[in-house]
């Protein structure tokens, strides 16, 4: 009854099959919770699994397992009959095709079970000891030639393993196909036929095949980079980052590491791109999906105003979102711009909000103000989630932008890089840039009366000088402070107003602060006075290059001042603008009226000097006839000699003129 024949088994189609049996049966019958071998042999052993009972025979187990063969023959119960093993990795199915194997009957091996049935011939012991080509050798060489070969049965194969720690990790299962996927996404996809599912969720995963040539892409088609995303972004956290180490040791560049950890953020993260956390079950049940449909597209230029805290959701989904955030922070590439900062700046509002290691939020603070220059005013206005007083966290902004300032000291000490004029150049506008956005953030925070006046004052002054060429942002900031804060002091108000530099206003808004109320009075009359200087110097500039490319970089600066102001303040800016023009008018009216004054006194100038020639002339003539009556004087002399001396006289009241206009 009990035989032991040869064994044979195929991988032609992954097709399981054995010879050796001791029962003589055509398979398995399921009866609800059930199994049953199909034989007239009654059954002697029970298995009990969880729900799931196999009435089996103890022969065909005892033959192939070392577990089982060990617990029959050193019971003391001779009689034993029946063994609860609710710890065998793969449960109920990876034991059924297990048990199926001892009693010879054919197992289609597949990349959806061939890891829980590794798993479960090393649980049960089933090793070559017993008997040769035993199911341990039969499941790893499935594996070595058949899964890892394949990207979509390494992709499978190692999302399956999900369920099976420890057992997959000691006998690595994981590290191979990790290996195996790494592998395949830094290898050329030139010559290899395969499908590739990064543009839809209808498949699967691509497949590295020689018998898909129609859903492969042509020889002229270029393949996107990005073609394993989607497929990576399937696995678990853990997994996935086995998967980043294997592709960095592999020597991927790293700008498309950091996007594929973006695309996987955006797939596990959903309140990374939504505009407000999603709260209780619903969140619960999107937040951690393996379906395509879970993730979306990174969208960097959505603004995310998170308003719920931890208690909104529950603590097991803040617990794995904060492990997949903690994770992440650590496989991003070190280097600058491996991940946007508008990606970096989002993950950090997530990770505050949720309570991350703080080593870990200091790190990826570190890293924002790597790149502090690329932020938006949008990005920054991160909520104040550990019940502070302001409204927005000022203080994180305040320790992104020292980081920023540190790393660009760190870069001009550099001696590769001191004697770099493009260096420099780029460091400069860097600067300028951040500049632009810490005024706007001023301006769009102060309107919180909460907001006290030392924060408001340390992070205006945190930049040098030289970043600043214009502060009509800062201006702009401490008008809109001044108006959330009237109960200010005269201290205070010149104190708030110390971080300005009147000197580097432009013309529109010296006109607005001349009239601005809120200002100290000091400070109007030290807008007036470099307005007043800067004027003679346009006179003076106007007169030797022209008021044309006097006026150009004036037009340049305003223009790029707009663009980084909020549009609240842009609409009440318009009003202010309404007045300047008005003032401008009044002075061209002005110009003009000195203009018909001037000319007035010039038309007088020219007749005060014609009746002041014509009296010269007549006392002259009258003198000549005196003289030609007493020197009785011919008619012929007379005419001879009267040129001669109307001439001279003529000079010579030319001459006192001159004199006499010059003494004037």
């Amino acid at each position: 009854m009990w035989e032991s024949e040869s064994e044979s088994a195929a991988y032609g189609d992954g097709l399981l099959t054995s010879s050796k049996h001791g029962v003589k049966t055509e398979g398995f019958v399921q009866r609800g919770h059930s199994w049953y071998v199909a034989t007239d042999i009654p059954s002697d052993f029970l298995v009990q699994i969880g729900e799931a009972n196999f009435h089996l025979h103890k022969y065909p187990l005892i033959s192939r397992s070392g577990k089982l063969n060990r617990i029959i023959n050193e019971s003391r119960d001779p009689d034993l009959n029946k063994i609860v093993m609710d710890d065998i990795p793969g449960g109920p199915e990876a034991f059924e095709l297990a048990a199926k194997f001892c009693y010879g009957v054919a197992v289609d091996l597949t990349a959806v079970n061939i890891s829980g049935l590794r798993c479960a011939a090393e649980y049960l012991e089933m090793t070559e000891d017993l008997e040769e080509g035993n199911l341990i050798f039969k499941t790893e060489a499935f594996l070595s030639y058949v899964v890892l070969s394949s990207w979509r049965d390494s992709i499978v194969v190692l999302k399956s393993c999900e369920k099976l720690s420890p057992w997959a990790e000691n006998l690595q299962i994981v590290r191979r196909c990790s290996e195996s996927i790494a592998w395949k996404a830094c290898a050329n996809p030139k010559g290899i036929r395969w499908s590739y599912t990064g543009r839809t969720s209808k498949i699967l995963s691509p497949k590295w095949n020689n018998d898909m040539k129609d859903s492969s892409p042509s020889r002229n088609q270029q393949v996107p980079p990005d073609w394993w995303f989607e497929d990576a972004s399937i696995l678990r956290m853990d997994h996935f980052v086995r998967v980043i180490t294997a592709i960095k040791v592999k020597g991927m560049r790293f700008e498309l590491i950091g996007a594929a950890i973006m695309h996987y953020a955006t797939k596990w993260l959903p309140g990374l791109i939504n505009d407000t956390s999603i709260p209780g079950d619903e969140a619960s049940n999107c937040s951690i999906s393996n379906s395509s449909s879970s993730g979306g597209s990174w969208k960097g230029g959505l603004h995310m105003i998170v308003t719920a805290t931890i208690e909104d959701t529950s603590s097991l989904q803040a617990k794995e979102q904060r492990m997949i955030i903690e994770s992440l922070i650590s496989i991003i590439p070190p280097q600058k711009d491996s991940v946007t900062c508008s990606f970096l700046l989002r993950l950090l509002r997530m990770a505050i909000m949720l309570k991350v290691a703080p080593a870990l939020v200091t790190e990826l603070e570190k890293r924002v103000g790597m790149q502090f220059e690329q932020a938006t005013l949008a990005d920054l206005l991160i909520p104040s989630y550990n019940q502070g007083e302001t409204m927005y966290d000022v203080d994180l902004v305040q320790r992104l932008l020292e980081h920023f300032l540190v790393q660009e000291l760190t870069e001009n000490s550099s001696p590769t890089r001191q004697s770099s004029e493009k260096h420099m150049a780029c460091n400069l506008n860097a600067k300028t840039r951040v500049a632009r956005l810490v005024d706007s953030y001023l301006t769009e925070v102060s309107r919180d009366r909460n907001l006290s006046l030392t924060k408001f004052q340390v992070l205006a002054e945190a930049l040098p000088e030289s970043a600043r060429t214009c502060d009509d942002g800062l201006y702009r900031a401490i008008d809109s402070y001044l108006k959330a804060h009237p109960t200010l002091s005269e201290h205070e108000r010149k104190r708030l107003c110390r971080v300005m530099d009147c000197q580097k206003l432009s013309i529109d808004a010296c006109m607005h602060a001349a009239q601005n109320e809120r200002l100290p009075l000091r400070v109007v009359v030290q807008v007036l006075f470099s307005e007043q200087v800067k004027i003679s110097n346009a006179l003076a500039t106007s007169s030797l290059k022209g008021v044309e490319s006097h006026n150009q970089p004036m037009v340049t600066n305003r223009k790029t001042l707009l663009e980084g102001t909020p549009q609240s303040f842009q609409e009440g800016w318009t009003t202010a603008k309404k007045d300047i023009n008005t003032l401008k008018f009044e002075l061209e009216s002005m110009k003009a009226k000195y203009s018909e004054l001037q000319n007035d006194m010039e038309s007088l100038q020219k007749q005060f000097d014609k009746m002041l020639k014509q009296k010269h002339t007549s006392a002259w003539s009258s003198g000549w006839k005196k003289l030609s009556k007493l020197t009785k004087m011919t008619n012929v002399e007379n005419h001879d000699i009267s040129p001669k001396i109307s001439a001279s006289a003529e000079q010579n009241r030319k001459i006192t003129r001159r004199w006499r206009n010059s003494i004037s």
